[in-house]
């Protein structure tokens, strides 16, 4: 089905592994694309309920964009090809499935950006973050400016881009750019314990924790207001219904997303 990904369902947990190891898994326009449709299925097909994003191989999750591309591309095309970027990264973002990145090895430029615009990060010890366009002469184009700055900060989020800078999975921590660090040969494992946690809770509840949370940068809504929209709108679910009964009843509740 896919050239350039691969994808497997296990205990409802969608695996989606950037396949082009002899690349380092960069980005290119096919990559782009089909991950595009496997974000499709994660929205749409009702047997997943959360998703890993990661890539093939030991040395990187994804090592940047394919520059041979950008030697053919006029601004006019630059341009698209960050307007489609974006577009992909915001719907991983918004996605109403938590979708996390499993960072194995090298996460620069494009990669960095998908995994920042992922639901949180965790990351193997031998992990690189970074944005190093201004040594092509570029700046990041898929919302590496904008999502660096708000995850670590706009001090840190310019020495590494202005300096094109790599980070370690140590120092990717203690900035607050991922969750977790775990060996390489545990780091989907881990992934998977997270989101099987997460996936025995009320999936709209998860939805809407999602949604919420990304108000907080977004300056045309207020926050708090989508908040108490939202907390009202669970109790019109079965699933808060069911969670307050087993809570009271003192079993463990039996949600089905209604």
């Amino acid at each position: 089905m896919y050239s350039t990904i691969l994808t497997e369902i296990t205990n409802q947990i969608c695996i989606i592994r950037i396949n082009r190891p002899d690349k380092l898994n960069a980005l290119n326009k096919t990559v782009i694309d089909e991950l595009g449709q496997a974000i499709s299925e994660v929205y749409n097909n009702n047997e997943i309920k959360s998703a890993v994003i990661t890539g093939a191989g030991a040395k990187a999750f994804i090592a940047g964009a394919d520059i041979s591309e950008f030697l053919v591309s006029s601004q006019e095309e630059g341009t698209a090809m960050a307007k489609k970027g974006q577009d992909l990264f915001f719907r991983i973002e918004n996605a109403p499935k938590p979708i996390i990145a499993a960072v194995n090895g090298f996460a620069l430029g494009g990669g960095c950006e998908l995994a920042m615009s992922c639901h949180f990060r965790i990351a193997s010890d031998n992990a690189k973050f970074g944005q190093p366009e201004v040594n092509l002469g570029l700046i990041p184009g898929y919302g590496g400016t904008q999502r660096l700055t708000q995850l670590i900060g706009k001090g840190r989020s310019l020495e590494l881009l202005m300096s094109g800078n790599l980070i370690d999975a140590n120092t990717a921590l203690q900035y607050g750019l991922i969750n977790h660090i775990s060996s390489i040969e545990e780091l989907l494992n881990t992934a998977k314990s997270i989101l099987g946690t997460i996936n025995t809770k009320a999936p709209l509840a998860v939805a809407k924790c999602i949604a919420a949370a990304n108000t907080v940068y977004d300056h045309t809504v207020n926050g708090y207001d989508e908040e108490i929209k939202a907390f009202g709108e669970c109790f019109a679910t079965e699933d808060m219904k069911e969670g307050a009964t087993a809570f009271l009843e003192k079993r463990k509740p039996n949600f089905k997303g209604k």
